[in-house]
């Protein structure tokens, strides 16, 4: 083993000798990936195939001590951190350039009591994991729409999913967190230990520490529910997402309807609405009954399925190693000239993979108030984002340019805000934005867990000079 190159938290460049690097993969009972070794490539991948960092060193750890000593060699050596849970992130934040990844991805233990319905998930799991392990006990609780999406990252910036509108966010679900912080100490947070830390965690937590464990409370859901998707053709885009707008503003917190202009198996470009009933069959039939006459549409796919078959919907659309890049906004309202913009700038998508959304709010998440926990923006109604998606890495510009020009078109239609999990390189006045109101008590609470930001590579909140 060669002397080890790493980059610093200022990001300098220095060497690790051979002896101090053996010395953190002898202390984990899980595993040290080199440069070099047989599972190294495979370790710094993720699902965004456009980021393509090398971290001098992976920690793959195996349980909270891992953990624990993976953070306190970083501290020693001053090394750059990242950290993975599912590595989902859209800026490739969970892998570092030169530095320490520590890695959950061993740690995906998910642990369900059906009695108190709640459920322990460890760190490294994902959506697809904690759905399948609630669901054989008809239950569950907000996840993402996603299933390889980690459980941690999702939540820790808030967590929106299809059962946000009738039981909150994901974050708003969560009871306790178990985080490693940036002293290399594990502590747990709750409503009643550490409540400052768990306020925090719940939409800024990738600031303050390492998640190892979360707990969520559960609710009844499925197995089968209803829900599905209706499409129409592009040339009634516009009516049809108008109709949108108006039919999912007048819903009932059971019913989520989310919209998306897309590209057909067959080629041709179509706008689809996605909808889930979290309530009886009977109820949900009426409830959707004006949504499948509109139109009509040309595919009504709508019927009982399994909520877990309906989580998984989305799979297709953002398959692993695809090259991902998106912008977003928060909206209150979709108003003519916001549908007008959306369906002429669809029409010069330069991807077929590529998509616009408007995923839904509201409900339940719009009812908690603003300050109570870390996620700020509760009167959104749309989290609205341009997903450019491709396979040629000579192509990024293009796709990267479409995204930034759908953006720009939309800023005027927007709350002045995206949510924190869409958020990439956009600087601190984005992530402020994002925070709103809750920005300065993020600040003091990192100055007190993290006050030489060690933990920075996320949406970063900066400690007070």
């Amino acid at each position: 083993m060669l002397p080890l190159e790493v980059t610093t938290r200022t990001g300098e460049r220095t060497v690790l000798k051979e002896s101090v690097a053996q010395g953190l993969g002898e202390s984990l009972r899980g595993e040290l990936l080199l440069p070099g070794d047989d599972a190294y490539d495979q370790g710094r991948r993720v699902w965004n195939g456009m980021i393509d960092h090398r971290p001098a060193l992976i920690a793959r750890c195996a349980g909270n001590a891992d953990v624990t000593a993976a953070v306190t060699f970083a501290r020693e050596h001053d090394l750059l951190v990242s950290v993975r849970g599912g590595g989902h992130n859209i800026a490739g934040k969970a892998v570092c350039e030169g530095g320490l990844m520590i890695d959950l991805s061993r740690m995906r233990r998910v642990t369900v009591d059906a009695v108190n319905r709640t459920a322990r998930v460890e760190g490294g799991a994902t959506l697809g994991e904690l759905d399948g392990a609630t669901q054989v006990s008809g239950l569950a609780t907000t996840t993402g729409v996603v299933t390889h999406t980690g459980v941690a990252g999702l939540t820790l910036g808030g967590g929106v999913g299809r059962l946000a509108r009738t039981y909150g966010l994901a974050c708003d679900n969560l009871l306790s967190v178990d985080v490693v912080t940036a002293d290399g100490h594990l502590r747990r947070a709750s409503a009643t230990e550490n409540p400052d830390l768990f306020w925090g965690m719940r939409g800024a937590g990738a600031n303050f520490g390492v998640a190892t464990s979360l707990e969520f409370k559960l609710h009844p859901v499925g197995p089968e529910v209803l829900g599905g998707v209706v499409i129409h053709p592009l040339e009634r885009a516009r009516e049809a997402l108008g109709f949108y707008y108006e039919y999912s503003r007048s819903a009932p917190d059971e019913l989520t309807a989310d919209a998306f202009f897309l590209t057909s198996p067959d080629g041709d470009p179509v706008f689809a609405i996605s909808v889930f009933y979290a309530g009886s069959m009977e109820q949900g039939e009426c409830v959707l009954e004006p949504l499948r006459r509109f139109g009509p549409p040309t595919v009504d796919q709508v019927g009982p399925v399994a909520y877990t078959q309906l989580q998984a919907a989305g799979d297709p659309f953002f398959p692993i190693g695809l090259h991902y890049y998106w912008k977003s906004h928060f909206l209150e309202e979709i108003p003519q000239d916001a549908i007008e913009a959306t369906v002429d700038h669809f029409a010069s998508a330069p991807s077929p993979r590529s998509l616009i959304v408007f995923q839904q709010y509201g409900g339940a998440a719009s009812r908690i108030p603003p300050t109570a926990a870390a996620f700020h923006h509760r009167n959104a109604q749309y989290d609205n984002f341009a997903a450019s998606v491709w396979t040629d890495p000579q192509e990024s510009q293009v796709h990267k340019e479409w995204a930034r020009k759908w953006w720009d078109k939309m800023s005027r239609f927007s709350l002045g805000a995206e949510y924190v999990n869409n958020l990439g390189e956009e600087g601190e006045d984005r992530v402020r934005a994002a925070y709103g109101d809750n920005y300065d008590r993020l600040v003091n609470l990192k100055n007190e867990y993290d006050p030489d930001n060690f933990f920075r590579l996320n949406a970063n909140i900066l400690p007070a000079g």
